[in-house]
């Protein structure tokens, strides 16, 4: 196999990296603190962008390594905008109702809306000639090895059985100690969101799975062997921290910490090879997260 230039490989990681940004809730996000909301068409610009960028990728060949991202990150926001119109009509509404209807119903809708999502790219991702393995829709190997990671405490190559779960305890933790110092919910409320914890149950593992396909699995199939593993890792970790800037925590917080826990959950899936460890910690933080939002103590969007 011939290895691409450096300057190639350069040209690539920036060029991903801006496309990201440009097509990434980033300008929603300055756009909603300068000017007080993203214009309507702006989500018609990015899929331009993107669909430019992809008859692009056809005839430049310096680009056209990045045609598979650039080709995932249409058809999601494509796929996305057109379900959107769905869980907004009428007849969805009827269904599921809309954001004042109780949690349990109003949830259901979002994250039906969202599996539907996931399961279009997933076909998108067969179309394209990747197998289930190459975007991680696999359980993986559990006792992988962890790259050592010094500042979090793991100097040596420790399994993944051992990191996974000492991680997802120790950010379940904090991420309680947040929820219940931002939602200061009292203990009747807390008591009273026992009857819906079958639904959180539910609606936090669907959730997590359509987090981790759409803005993780799919990216990183996309571009692993693109721009290489670790700046994939990254890209993928901003992306999904960028697309929490409108969700709980709120704000520039909610992005560190949600880029942060993306580039661990993308770790996990790039060297176990496989979804188990990231849907796991994702669906813990939702399994919180989705409590509080049904007793009313939190909301999203600050």
């Amino acid at each position: 196999m011939t290895e691409k230039p450096v300057s190639s490989t350069r040209f690539l990681i920036r060029a991903a990296w801006a496309i990201m940004l440009v097509v990434s809730m980033l300008p929603n996000a300055l756009l909603h603190e300068l000017a007080g909301g993203a214009p309507a068409w702006l989500g018609w610009g990015k899929i331009g962008l993107l669909a430019t960028l992809t008859v692009t990728a056809l005839f430049w060949q310096t680009l056209r390594p990045l045609r598979n991202f650039i080709l995932l990150l249409l058809a999601i926001f494509v796929i996305e905008m057109l379900v959107g119109m769905l869980t907004g009509s009428a007849l969805w509404q009827g269904w599921f109702g809309g954001a004042d209807a109780p949690f349990t119903s109003s949830m259901l809708g979002i994250q039906l809306g969202r599996l539907i999502v996931s399961l279009l790219i997933i076909g998108v991702l067969l179309l394209l000639g990747y197998r289930r393995a190459d975007f991680f829709l696999v359980r993986g190997q559990l006792d992988a090895p962890i790259e050592p990671v010094r500042w979090l405490g793991f100097p040596k190559p420790e399994p993944w059985t051992k990191f996974g779960g000492q991680f997802a305890l120790y950010i379940s933790l904090g991420t309680l100690l947040f929820l219940i110092l931002g939602g200061r919910p009292s203990p009747a409320a807390l008591l009273g969101a026992l009857p819906v914890l079958p639904a959180v149950l539910l609606f936090a593992a669907m959730n997590a799975f359509n987090e981790e396909m759409t803005s993780r699995a799919s990216l990183l199939a996309g571009l692993e062997h693109v721009i290489g593993p670790q700046q994939a890792l990254w890209l993928t970790a901003v992306f999904f921290g960028l697309g929490h800037y409108f969700g709980v925590p709120y704000g520039v917080i909610g992005v560190v910490m949600a880029s942060f826990l993306g580039w661990v959950m993308g770790k996990a899936m790039l060297e176990t090879r496989g979804f188990f460890w990231a849907w796991l910690i994702h669906f813990l933080q939702d399994v919180l997260i989705f409590s509080f939002m049904a007793i009313g103590s939190i909301t999203p969007g600050g």
